[in-house]
């Protein structure tokens, strides 16, 4: 599994990279605080297949922990998706910066 942690993250958006990001958070956890990315939560994934990149483009999940986030990467994984990696330890561990 692939995985980016907080650091590497917070260097990349800093450095506006152009990133494809997904909280897999419920919409409620997302209005609390989120980081400006793309929202779908993990039980909506399959309904929204269509509107992620080509399968090669390269995706992040996240989630509060990296649970939910781990599901969604093996989930996109299923799908074709081949360069998806969760943020490791979640929105906790980037917040924590």
């Amino acid at each position: 599994m692939l995985e980016v942690t907080a650091e590497e993250l917070k260097r990349r958006l800093d450095s506006k990279e152009d990133l494809f990001i997904i909280d897999v958070r419920e919409c409620w956890e997302y209005d609390e605080i989120n980081l400006g990315v793309t929202n779908i939560p993990l039980g909506e994934l399959p309904q929204h297949l269509s509107e992620l990149p080509s399968k090669s483009t390269e995706i992040i999940v996240h989630c509060q922990s990296g649970r939910r986030s781990g599901q969604a990467q093996k989930y996109l994984t299923k799908q074709g998706f081949s360069q998806v990696a969760s943020l490791k330890g979640g929105l906790d561990a980037y917040l924590r910066l």
